[in-house]
C-alpha cells in the first residue's frame, strides 16, 4: 500500500511538472517560476501536501543539481575557461562586487548573520546561464556582438562556483577556521588538477569514456559523475563541483554524445530539485519576505544591467549593445535555488528559503522582460536627453544676444 502511494505522489508530481513545462512553453516563458510554485503547492502548508515519496524526491533532487553542474561543465573546455579566465577577470570581478555585495548587506541588515550573509550573497550573484541562453536564441542574438561578453561573464560565474560552493559549504557545516582553510585547499588543488589533466590529456579522457552505443556511454558518464560527486561530498568539497569537473574533463564526442543523452535526464530531476525546493518552503512565510525580496530584485537587476554594460563598453561594444548585455544578465534561476538549497538543508535561517524563493520568482520573470526591453528604453530615454540638450543649445544663442532699442 505504501509504494502505491508513492507511485501516486511521484506520477502526480511529473504529470504536473509537465503540464506546467507546457504553459510555460506556450507563452515562451522559463519554467523554473512554475515548478517553484507547484512546490509550493504540494509542501507543507500548500494545497496537496505530499506524505510518502518526500524521501525520494529529496534524493532525486540531488541528483538533479549534480547533473545541472554536469551539464554546464560539458559546455565549456578546460582552454575555454583558462582563456576567459585571463581575458575577462576584471569583468568577473565587476560582477562580483555589484551583485554579491547587495545580498550580503542586506542579510546583514535583516540581523541573519555572517554566514546567511554568504549565502544571501550567492543567491543575488549567480545569474541563470539556462533562462539567458533559451532568451538569446529566442532573441536571435546569438550572433550580437555582445552575445561573447554575456558569455563569458557567465562562464567566470561557473567558474567561481568551484571556488564558492566549497567555502559555502564548509561554513553551513561549521567548520573553523583551519578546517574551512583545509577544505578550501582541497577543493583548489582538486579543480587546477582537473584543469591541468583536461588541457594536457583531455583527449584521452574522453576517447576512453566515448563509445558508439549510446547506453554504454550513459552508463560510464553517468556512474562516473556520481562516483566522482559522491567522493567530493565525502572530502567535504561539494558532489555539484565534483560534477561540474567532469563535465570539463570531457569534450569532443565524448561531450556531445553525453550532452544530447543526458539532457532529458538533466530536465526530469532539474524539474523535481525546484519542486523540491518549494516542498521545503511553507508559503505562508513567503508574505513577510516578499518586501526584502522585492527590493533586492529591483536593485539587482539594476546592478546586473551596470555589470552588462561595463563589460561590454570595454570589450568595445557600441551603446546599443552594451545595453542589451546588461539586460540579457538580469535573470537569477537554478544556481540561485542550489546555493540557497544548501542552505536550507543545513537549517540556517528560516526566512532565507521563503526570501530566495520569492527573489528568484521575481527575477527569473523580470529576467526575459529586461533582456527584451532594457535597450530600446535606454535607446528612447537617450534620444528624448539628446532632443532635449540640442533645444537647450538652439536656445542659448537667442539668450546671448544682445536686446534692440525701438
Amino acid at each position: 500500500m505504501h509504494t502505491a502511494t508513492i507511485f501516486i505522489e511521484l506520477g502526480a508530481i511529473i504529470l504536473t511538472l509537465g503540464l506546467l513545462g507546457r504553459i510555460a512553453g506556450r507563452y515562451g516563458l522559463s519554467p523554473i517560476p512554475l515548478y517553484l510554485l507547484g512546490g509550493l503547492a504540494f509542501g507543507h502548508g500548500g494545497l496537496l501536501p505530499l506524505s510518502s515519496s518526500v524521501e525520494f524526491v529529496a534524493t532525486g533532487a540531488e541528483i538533479g543539481v549534480i547533473l545541472l553542474l554536469l551539464m554546464l561543465g560539458l559546455e565549456y573546455t578546460a582552454t575555454d575557461l583558462v582563456t576567459n579566465l585571463k581575458s575577462q577577470y576584471p569583468a568577473g570581478i565587476v560582477d562580483f562586487a555589484f551583485n554579491a555585495l547587495p545580498g550580503a548587506v542586506m542579510a546583514l541588515l535583516l540581523g541573519w548573520g555572517p554566514v546567511a550573509a554568504t549565502v544571501l550573497a550567492g543567491v543575488t550573484w549567480i545569474s541563470s546561464s539556462g533562462v539567458i541562453a533559451k532568451v538569446l536564441g529566442d532573441l536571435g542574438r546569438l550572433g550580437n556582438r555582445e552575445t561573447p561578453v554575456i558569455l563569458s561573464i557567465l562562464v567566470l560565474e561557473d567558474l567561481a562556483m568551484a571556488v564558492y560552493l566549497p567555502i559555502l559549504t564548509a561554513l553551513l557545516a561549521g567548520a573553523g577556521l583551519v578546517a574551512g582553510g583545509i577544505t578550501l585547499a582541497i577543493a583548489l588543488a582538486t579543480a587546477g588538477a582537473v584543469l591541468f589533466v583536461a588541457l594536457r590529456y583531455g583527449r584521452l579522457i574522453s576517447r576512453f569514456v566515448s563509445h558508439d552505443d549510446p547506453e554504454k556511454l550513459l552508463l560510464v558518464v553517468l556512474g562516473l559523475t556520481l562516483l566522482v560527486a559522491g567522493v567530493a561530498q565525502q572530502l567535504q568539497v561539494s558532489a555539484a563541483v565534483g560534477a561540474f569537473l567532469v563535465g570539463i574533463a570531457l569534450s569532443g564526442e565524448a561531450a556531445e554524445g553525453a550532452h544530447t543523452l543526458l539532457s532529458p535526464l538533466r530536465d526530469l530531476f532539474a524539474a523535481v530539485f525546484f519542486v523540491f525546493f518549494g516542498l521545503n518552503t511553507d508559503p505562508a512565510s513567503i508574505p513577510p519576505v516578499l518586501l526584502p525580496a522585492l527590493a533586492l530584485a529591483v536593485v539587482t537587476a539594476l546592478t546586473k544591467i551596470a555589470t552588462g554594460w561595463w563589460a561590454a563598453r570595454r570589450a568595445g561594444i557600441a551603446s546599443r549593445g552594451r545595453w542589451r548585455a546588461g539586460g540579457a544578465l538580469v535573470a537569477r534561476g537554478e544556481f540561485s535555488i542550489v546555493i540557497a538549497g544548501l542552505a536550507v538543508a543545513a537549517g540556517i535561517e528560516p526566512a532565507l528559503g521563503p526570501l530566495a524563493t520569492a527573489y528568484v520568482l521575481l527575477l527569473v520573470i523580470i529576467g526575459p522582460l529586461a533582456a527584451r526591453w532594457t535597450e530600446p528604453i535606454a535607446s528612447a530615454l537617450g534620444s528624448r536627453r539628446r532632443r532635449a540638450a540640442a533645444e537647450v543649445a538652439e536656445a542659448e544663442p537667442l539668450r546671448g544676444e544682445p536686446e534692440t532699442v525701438a
